[in-house]
């Protein structure tokens, strides 16, 4: 059995979401963690944990960043991670892979299912083995209780329902 870990200063946990139906505005979580088990080298059998602290959220605008934070949103003081549990990796190829699980935001638990790409493994400068992961997906915000949204004078919504995720990990060996 291996075990594997985030290598949170080599990855990034990103999202998009359309604002005013015209342009997407980016953003990031800055503190998570995660841990994945494997028997294989190819991580088909792989079972996945991940966390990431809701007022870590960073889109670089401060007074966003807190309106995100607060009860309209994430309300990270109540529900401070947001979590991912592994039910099933499908290999697809030797690098495409469909990743399901459980995503849990603001205490609401719902399936989710990631398109992952294996970007593959290496030994770094220092010795330790790295293993790199691309990871699309997408999720209805509403579904997870984070509804806030407005209307233009024209009528128009503000935010988008669809939050687009990507995500780039990279793994240590443990």
């Amino acid at each position: 059995m291996a075990n594997w870990k985030i290598d949170e200063s080599h990855s990034e946990i990103g999202f998009k979401v359309k604002h005013l139906m015209i342009t997407n505005v980016s953003g990031y979580f800055t503190r998570f963690t995660g841990t994945i088990q494997t028997d294989s080298d190819d991580f088909h059998d792989a079972t996945i944990s991940f966390e990431a602290a809701a007022d870590s959220i960073d889109t670089q605008n401060r007074q966003r960043d807190e309106h995100l934070r607060n009860g309209e949103f994430f309300d990270a003081a109540n529900h401070p991670k947001i979590s991912f549990v592994s039910k099933r990796v499908k290999k697809i190829d030797d690098e495409q892979y469909k990743l399901l699980g459980d995503l849990t935001i603001k205490g609401e638990t719902h399936p989710i299912e990631l398109e992952v790409t294996h970007g593959g493994v290496t030994v770094d400068p220092y010795g330790q083995t790295k293993a790199g992961f691309a990871l699309k997906g997408r999720l209805h915000r509403a579904d997870y209780g984070l509804r806030w949204n407005a209307t233009t004078e024209a009528g128009g919504i503000v935010l988008s329902d669809e939050v687009k995720l990507n995500m780039e990990i990279q793994l240590v060996k443990e």
